[in-house]
């Protein structure tokens, strides 16, 4: 019984050890992960000849708002927030509408083109048509200089719909459909009042993913959009951080304190941009963790 028990004893220990040593390795990495946040909020928010002094390391030195003062006095930003929403909102609804149907489509047994349409759309995920081609055809199409150039271009992207294939194969059963069919109803309706009602978890993830790309996207609109006022956020962001914000710093005379406003609108302009989707992603990770399973495992 005693050697029994100090044997237990001994494996409680290592267990133990395992168990500190995995904290601890969770707890560095959460730091290091938390680290640029924390640097670039207290860059934000210093004082000017703090930031350009290089004093600051992790907290604040003094305390200014001027820089955000001076990013949301400026008209362009609000435009372009304004256009990032609209291309964000209505391009994830359409992204998600045209996926689901598309991946639905493809997932049904029934469908004997499913496997040759799969083969051409996996071959996208690996050679795309080359930038100029796709720039010829966004402008002979109309869409160049305009919001469509957006979305229309990337209306469904490969691996989202693949994805939503997998979930529909694998938590649709195939009865559902076929009883449906027995009772008359038609491939729309079984698709809006039975196969949409069970899908929330692979529409959470798909709208999850859409819109953290819509948010981030620049580099289409800087090909596609030459009026600045359908520029959306991330391109002005660029803009600030490339070009040192001459705009923004219009009236300066004193030359430090125009170089410390120049560093310092760069750290403010990437709070201003990121915290609107760092503040929405906590309400929806729980969704998006069950949506990837669930799409990502073929029973």
């Amino acid at each position: 019984m005693d050697k029994q028990f100090i044997e237990g004893q001994k494996t409680y220990k290592k267990y133990k050890i395992g168990d500190s040593f995995i904290e601890l390795l969770l707890i560095i990495g959460t730091l290091i992960t938390l680290y640029p946040f924390i640097y670039i909020i207290s860059m934000s928010i210093s004082e000017p000849n703090a930031v350009l002094a290089q004093e600051v390391w992790l907290l604040p030195k003094g305390f200014s708002l001027g820089s955000y003062n001076m990013v949301f006095e400026n008209k362009e930003i609000w435009t372009t927030y304004g256009n990032t929403i609209w291309y964000t909102v209505v391009g994830t609804i359409i992204n998600v509408v045209f996926t689901l149907m598309g991946a639905y489509a493809l997932s049904r047994k029934e469908f004997f083109a499913r496997s040759s349409i799969m083969v051409y759309i996996t071959i996208t995920m690996f050679f795309s048509g080359g930038l100029i081609p796709t720039f010829l055809l966004v402008n002979n199409l109309g869409l160049y200089n305009s919001r469509w150039a957006m979305i229309l271009p990337g209306a469904i992207n490969t691996w989202n719909l693949i994805v939503a294939r997998t979930y529909f194969q694998s938590s649709i059963p195939d009865s559902l459909p076929e009883s449906a069919k027995l009772d008359g109803s038609t491939d729309i309706g079984i698709f809006l009042k039975i196969v949409l009602p069970l899908s929330t978890p692979i529409i959470a993830v798909l709208i999850v993913f859409y819109a953290v790309g819509h948010w981030n996207a620049w580099f289409n609109a800087s090909l596609y959009l030459g009026d600045s006022s359908l520029h959306p956020l991330q391109l002005f962001l660029h803009k600030i951080l490339l070009m040192n914000s001459p705009d923004l710093l219009e009236g300066m005379e004193d030359a430090f304190e125009r170089v410390a406003y120049a560093i310092q609108l760069k750290y403010a302009s990437i709070v201003v941009a990121a915290l609107p989707i760092i503040c929405i992603y906590p309400f929806v990770q729980k969704y998006f963790v069950t949506g990837v399973m669930l799409g990502a495992i073929k029973e």
